[in-house]
């Protein structure tokens, strides 16, 4: 069921987005070959904790980390841990908060410097099917429309 979210939810559950999108930011500028999974989550939860919310990842069903690496072909929900990154690898980062009960959750893949044109490709692909969603994603439409249209 959903439930209508008042003024105050909503402006709490953009909060949590936006310190959400931030933290992509703040590791994206990180984000370059020699630096290891666990740095760039140790960057995610310092920034996280400094505007006010919490990793909501972190210890959730035991989860070790603030936020999920997953590098090249490694399968979504990586743990950090001492990879470094190399030139030509994509890093994709899920990331989630909470601040006052209320979640932010998104993820990114970035490229680590220069990338196969392979590579560049499916980050080109995925965030054109993004798009496709999101337009889709309208009064009237289904959850099909969407699906349809990714």
């Amino acid at each position: 069921m959903i439930t209508c979210k008042s003024q105050r939810e909503l402006g709490l559950m953009r909060e949590a987005g936006r310190i959400v999108a931030q933290t992509l930011e703040v590791l994206r500028t990180a984000i370059e070959p020699g630096i290891t999974t666990a740095e760039l989550d140790a960057l995610a939860e310092k920034f996280i904790r400094s505007q006010g919310a919490r990793p909501a990842f972190k210890g959730l069903y035991g989860f070790p980390a603030s936020i999920c690496a997953s590098v090249n072909e490694q399968v979504v929900h990586g743990i950090p841990g001492l990879r470094s990154l190399e030139k030509g690898d994509i890093i994709s980062i899920d990331i989630g908060t909470e601040i006052k009960g209320y979640y932010g959750d998104a993820a990114y893949t970035f490229a680590v410097g220069d990338i196969a044109a392979q590579a560049a490709r499916l980050l080109a692909v995925t965030e054109e099917a993004l798009y496709r969603g999101i337009a889709a994603a309208r009064p009237g439409n289904r959850l099909s429309d969407i699906s349809h249209a990714v």
